[in-house]
């Protein structure tokens, strides 16, 4: 990238002129993207065109053949793949089959029960995920239906699921996080630490919530008598025990400093693996599904992240990153009403922009202004993750909506899943007030640990 700066300077384009162009750029990419363009592929054409038109064609294609072998060849990224896999494994191979009857029973007295049941059960498949649409499409074929014959209101049926499936990109080990950690440039191992508490926290405003709207309105959920026998709650606990058994390899051996977040990926997906073989469940078609399944989101991950990058270092040599943070940071009067400011930033582009784009796309522009206010970006990524969260069930593009609505065809439109969220979107916004108002609920874990 230091390369390009004097070809551009040769163009005789002036500073001006060079900020046009990445101004228009920039509103190009989010243009195609809002026209549901591939976000990779936009990235990707635009930086190598407007490099190619600002400095010649042999600088870009040096750059769009030196950018994407740096960038994979990155050591870090290699936990991608493997923590996918990890949660393909579980997923294809039973491993977390029996959650959802186990959190059913030990939450069976509570208001709105099976909602509650299914928030935990995706807390926990969070933790063998790290995927919100992974964590979503598994538990919505499970969760939805009971809580629909128990006689529940479609929209807060698969709105609670739809909602707590997000909490894949909060409770470690966590893709984002992965993401966030290695382009902020901060510790993927301190990021899960900090996520620990948000999530738990997140996890129990869903559950009250729910509660709270079972009490005022019965109809919304209806009271079941559920009391299974004595052998078929110890049966369901049997179930379970492959989950917290993967968990504890995985994240307490990052949490000891047995191993780095990358070793982790490797040995979980091992363990899950094992998990699978003894119980009889790891066929050879469970292990192609999960590889394919893996791979594909792996792909998919770095030509986004690829194109980013060299969107960045088109953005980085127009000046436009510069010119974005020093009018944010005259407005903003402290470090607080700047968080405020991207996180409405943050709100608005997800409406329209999936997650792993609006992070790379950002925090280009923002990082620089944040190390000037002096923002902690393990608090930050943590804020970050819940903003991308409420976005995966906001309309128009809510991911997780769309997952829910096509995984139960017929069961319940689009628009009920949208209505269904809404009630959580508002707890989401309260649980990141809290966040951001009390940073010691991100710090408090990663502080301690040193």
């Amino acid at each position: 990238m230091s390369g390009l700066r004097p070809a551009i300077r040769r163009t005789g384009a002036t500073a001006g002129q060079r900020r046009s162009v990445g101004f228009a750029s920039l509103g190009l990419v989010l243009f195609l993207i809002a026209m549901r363009a591939p976000i990779g592929i936009v990235l990707l054409l635009v930086s190598f065109v407007g490099v190619w038109s600002a400095t010649g064609f042999q600088v870009a294609w040096g750059m769009a053949r030196a950018i994407p072998f740096d960038f994979i060849a990155n050591w870090s990224f290699s936990a991608v793949p493997m923590f996918l896999l990890m949660g393909f494994i579980a997923s294809n191979g039973g491993l977390t089959s029996g959650l959802f009857d186990a959190m059913r029973i030990v939450l069976r007295r509570v208001p709105g029960g099976p909602a509650c049941a299914g928030v935990g059960a995706c807390a926990l498949f969070s933790a063998a995920s790290g995927s919100s649409v992974a964590t979503s499409a598994a538990m919505s074929r499970i969760a939805v239906p009971e809580m629909l014959k128990a006689g529940y209101d479609k929209a807060l049926a698969t709105g609670t699921i739809a909602s707590a499936g997000t909490l894949g990109s909060l409770i470690p080990p966590s893709i984002l996080m992965i993401v966030y950690g290695i382009f902020a440039q901060v510790s993927v191992g301190k990021l899960f630490l900090a996520g620990f508490i948000p999530g738990a926290l997140s996890t129990i405003m869903y559950m009250s919530m729910i509660m709270i709207r079972a009490k005022l309105n019965p109809k919304l959920a209806p009271t079941i008598d559920y009391n299974p026998p004595r052998e078929e709650r110890i049966q369901a606990f049997k179930e379970v025990w492959p989950l917290p058994t993967l968990i504890l390899g995985v994240l307490g051996g990052i949490f000891f400093g047995v191993m780095t977040p990358t070793e982790a990926g490797a040995v979980g997906a091992s363990i899950a693996m094992l998990i699978a073989a003894f119980r009889r469940t790891l066929t050879l078609a469970v292990i192609k599904a999960a590889v394919r399944d893996a791979a594909i989101g792996t792909s998919t991950i770095f030509i986004i992240a690829v194109g980013a990058t060299m969107f960045t270092a088109f953005l980085g040599l127009t000046g436009v990153p510069r010119v974005i943070s020093g009018a944010m940071l005259s407005i903003a009067s402290d470090k607080y009403t700047l968080i405020v400011m991207i996180a409405v930033i943050y709100v608005l582009l997800g409406m329209f922009i999936e997650g792993i784009g609006i992070m790379l796309l950002t925090l280009p522009i923002i990082y620089p202004l944040l190390q000037q206010a002096n923002v902690d970006m393990i608090w930050f990524g943590i804020i970050v993750v819940k903003l991308l969260e409420i976005g995966m069930v906001t309309p128009p593009v809510g991911l997780n909506c769309y997952v829910i609505s096509s995984s139960l065809k017929g069961v319940a439109p689009l628009s009920t899943v949208f209505r269904g969220a809404f009630a959580f979107v508002l707890t989401d916004l309260v649980t990141l007030a809290l966040l951001i108002a009390f940073p010691i609920i991100t710090l408090w874990l990663p502080n301690i640990a040193g």
